[in-house]
């Protein structure tokens, strides 16, 4: 592996593009998704590290192009143009390297004077409730909604494959058709035990199946102008389908949105989101709209999304912070973390929370924006019941706050789930309910519910 010292100096606070042509020779299948040809910048601050690289493929293939963008944070040490071979046998050539800036710094809008939200979305005092699978029976919701008090759930639409692979767009309308189906008969029993809905586009047309196996907001999303168009119609679609739904509360455009190349020609998420919106505007001018930030929906990302022309919007943030404590053993086995402790050598407890927090209560006070926390969550097994303080803190965070909330996620996957114990091999529901359960019945049991 040959690594190439960039000057970070220069470079924090723009959006990088790295591109590079790359010839292979019998290159080996990757063990792990991230391993393989590497044409990658690791980036390093002082809480975190970033791995950004392109997609290379394996095996043999003649000059191809490979590239990808990121925003280098404005507290980057360091940034490092690593070229090679990763976990892999075979032979590589690059040629043509290039590192260029693609967008500067982005200058912000005017403060907008006041302190309460210029939307809210919803008339309650609070929403508060959880992702769920979309294969949820009545039961689920009635559990859910009557028996815990949530009054919200993220339905999210979400196409499977294997990672790394792209998804086919053929049958694209299809398979959304069948979730859209499931939808439509979950929407009155929303309305039964007093749940109002966010749909979210956990797929978009165009994305890449990723490491957990869904198919991402991403990879063509980006790179391809008859992905975005057909993006723009699919949302003036559901718009048109859900406009008159007592349920929905609102549309989540694209979950977790990430620019890794943004070919010429194609709008970046800010230009896409801002004329989706539009687009949904002509149909449906009541429901909340709900924008992601780029860069896997994470805090930080809210430093480069600007409020959209649109009053009606709700911003979203997902919080996964550590993400060594929050996935630890996701993706196989590795270290164990506590929380609150040292994880990956850096303190981390409540103040630590409220700083990585810190962008989204800027980015709130400064356009008075109203923020939904989409997904938070801590995998069970985390240590001597790590998972119950830390979304204890986050919970306390976000109520401090005045945000909207979804846990991820209700009857999903057992690792996720509150039904179930520490113990990981364990995987039938807890005979009595657990920290993480009580803890988060005690908030719903505030809730108040809508009026249909």
């Amino acid at each position: 592996m040959t690594s190439i010292p960039l000057p970070v100096e220069q470079m924090r606070g723009y959006t990088v593009r790295v591109s590079a042509m790359v010839r292979a020779e019998n290159v080996s299948e990757k063990p792990k998704s991230w391993n393989g040809i590497k044409v990658m910048v690791p980036v390093v601050t002082p809480s975190q590290k970033f791995w950004p690289q392109a997609e290379t493929g394996t095996g043999t293939f003649d000059w191809k192009k490979v590239a990808f963008s990121g925003r280098v944070p404005d507290d980057a040490k360091s940034a490092v143009l690593c070229l090679g071979l990763e976990e892999v046998t075979g032979k590589v050539w690059f040629d043509d390297i290039q590192v260029a800036v693609s967008k500067t710094p982005i200058k912000p809008k005017p403060a907008v004077a006041g302190n309460s939200p210029i939307y809210k979305g919803h008339s309650l005092p609070r929403l508060r409730g959880t992702m769920i699978s979309p294969s949820i029976n009545e039961e689920g919701l009635k559990t859910l909604g009557k028996d815990w008090n949530a009054n919200l759930v993220r339905w999210q639409l979400t196409r499977h494959g294997r990672p790394g692979e792209q998804s086919s767009d053929s049958d694209y309308e299809q398979w959304l058709e069948k979730e859209l189906k499931k939808l439509d008969d979950a929407l009155p029993l929303c309305e039964k035990y007093g749940i109002m809905v966010v749909v979210d586009l956990h797929s978009p047309p165009g994305g890449k199946n990723t490491q957990s196996g869904y198919v991402g907001s991403d990879d063509r999303l980006f790179s391809s102008k008859d992905c975005q168009v057909r993006f723009i119609e699919i949302w003036q679609k559901m718009a048109t389908r859900y406009k008159n739904s007592k349920a929905v509360w609102g549309y989540d455009l694209a979950n977790e949105p990430v620019e890794n190349f943004v070919e010429a020609g194609c709008d970046d998420w800010q230009a896409l989101a801002e004329k989706t919106a539009k687009a949904i505007r002509s149909i449906d001018q009541q429901k909340a709209i709900i924008i992601e930030p780029a860069a896997w929906g994470g805090p930080e990302g809210l430093k480069d999304l600007m409020p959209i022309d649109d009053p009606n919007v709700v911003y979203s943030v997902h919080m996964y912070i550590p993400h060594a404590f929050t996935h630890q053993g996701v993706h196989g086995q590795g270290k164990e973390f506590a929380y609150p402790g040292a994880i990956n050598g850096k303190p981390w407890g409540k103040p630590d929370l409220e700083k990585a927090l810190q962008p989204v209560v800027d980015f709130q006070k400064k356009y008075r924006a109203h923020i939904y926390i989409g997904e938070f969550s801590a995998i069970r097994w985390a240590p001597d019941n790590s998972a119950y303080r830390y979304l204890k803190d986050l919970i306390d965070i976000f109520e401090a706050n005045d945000w909207d909330w979804t846990y991820h996620a209700f009857r999903e996957w057992s690792g996720w789930s509150l039904e179930h114990g520490q113990d990981r091999k364990d995987t039938k529901p807890a005979s009595t309910p657990t920290d993480r359960q009580k803890l988060l019945c005690d908030w719903f049991s505030k809730n108040v519910k809508p009026t249909f």
